[in-house]
């Protein structure tokens, strides 16, 4: 597939574009859609072909033996990331928002403190208050551009009420791969509190040139609180599935967990399973590469119209294909730099502010779109900011 073709996903029940206009107030027709985290291409077309088999038989009653689904599952992980995964451990829940709150509502109680290194991805803090648990923020030290942690702070900082922790691995919005002593760090900052570590590596797979990722399952001495949250759907572009993986080792949390999803009657679809296994494979694997090395130059194309422009800098994308824009160069207020990007360069973004302490002077940009899409985006940023220059 060319990912250069746009697909029209205008009335299609697509979030990113036919809720634009009632939650920014920009049509589809003028507005350009950057801010959810889903892409503008299809996904691998053994997806697409495993799904008109499935509609092709016409039949969808409850899904079956597992195997091949758990096998892709394993194939996946030992060869894109070198781990081997026991398909005992791994548990499919509906998407990785709905992994987290099975987390938090099997390993804390109401009351009980969640640990978040902010600015975070905005759902770990919304289902953390929903049901009833505090919210406990960390903020990342941002260091010569990029995120740091800062473990004297944060140590400082426990009072013994947290009982968990979720690491966004690597880190959705700054773009971070952390280093295998950052999550060594990690690690041992858990076992000093006592916490629970729930490992999000949904973004695992998008990955640029030159950089590693290291699964924390590998990492030495967190086995026994370690929960690990994976997902095809980022990778391929197949969120809508809502189908995660929840993989957990120890056996005490495993039962624990197992417990609550019985408790709560919870099984995955056999869409999401069918299009999981096909995009597990050699030929998903063929297709990944080919997206990187497309994002590889949409995020050249954003990253240098960014630095034209005074006062705005893109934070150094090392994963993940959503681009982390610091406005605060600008002199401005976030009310301000919001109004000049929505209202006048028309583009729907993440205000920074959702994703907690840290993110007030950010907005956060996804560039998984075709090429004249990032083109048209930074030449409206920066006609909106041409005062600047």
């Amino acid at each position: 597939m060319s990912f250069d073709t746009a697909v029209n996903r205008f009335g299609s029940h697509c979030v990113k574009w036919d809720m634009m206009e009632t939650l920014y107030g920009l049509a589809p027709q003028e507005g350009l859609a950057m801010w959810v985290a889903d892409m503008e291409f299809a996904p691998p077309p053994a997806v697409q072909e495993a799904l008109e088999k499935m509609t092709a038989h016409g039949i969808y009653g409850y899904f079956g033996d597992e195997s091949k689904y758990l096998a892709a599952i394993c194939w996946w992980m030992e060869n894109r990331h070198g781990w081997t995964v026991d398909p005992s451990h791994i548990f499919s829940t509906h998407g990785l928002v709905n992994g987290t709150g099975l987390c938090i509502d099997a390993f804390t109680v109401p009351g009980d403190g969640v640990v978040l290194m902010t600015p975070v991805y905005h759902a770990f803090a919304r289902t953390i208050a929903a049901a009833g648990r505090q919210v406990v923020e960390c903020p990342l030290a941002l260091r010569d551009g990029r995120y740091e942690m800062d473990f004297a702070a944060w140590d400082a900082q426990m009072t013994g009420r947290e009982k968990m922790l979720i690491l966004c691995s690597p880190h959705n919005p700054g773009g971070r791969v952390w280093t295998l002593d950052e999550l060594q760090a990690v690690a041992d900052f858990c076992r000093r509190h006592d916490l629970i570590l729930v490992s999000d590596e949904i973004h695992h797979d998008l990955l640029f040139a030159g950089q590693k990722h290291h699964v924390m399952a590998k990492i030495d001495g967190i086995e026994d609180r370690l929960v690990m949250m994976t997902a095809a759907t980022k990778t391929f572009n197949i969120a809508g599935s809502h189908t995660g993986n929840v993989i957990i080792a120890d056996p005490a949390l495993r039962k624990r967990f197992a417990d609550r999803m019985n408790a709560l009657g919870i099984s995955a679809n056999s869409f999401g399973l069918h299009m999981v296994t096909a995009a597990y494979s050699p030929e998903g694997a063929a297709w990944l590469d080919a997206l990187m090395d497309y994002l590889t130059e949409n995020r050249r194309i954003f990253d240098e119209g960014i630095a034209a422009i005074p006062g705005l800098k893109s934070m150094p994308l090392e994963a993940t294909y959503l681009a982390w824009v610091d406005f605060s160069g600008t002199g401005m207020t976030p009310a301000e730099f919001i109004a000049r990007v929505e209202k006048e360069a028309k583009i729907a973004t993440n205000h920074g502010s959702a994703f907690g302490s840290g993110g007030e002077q950010f907005l956060r940009f996804n560039i998984a779109a075709p090429r004249a899409h990032i083109v048209e985006a930074v030449s409206r940023l920066q006609r909106v900011f041409a005062d600047l220059q």
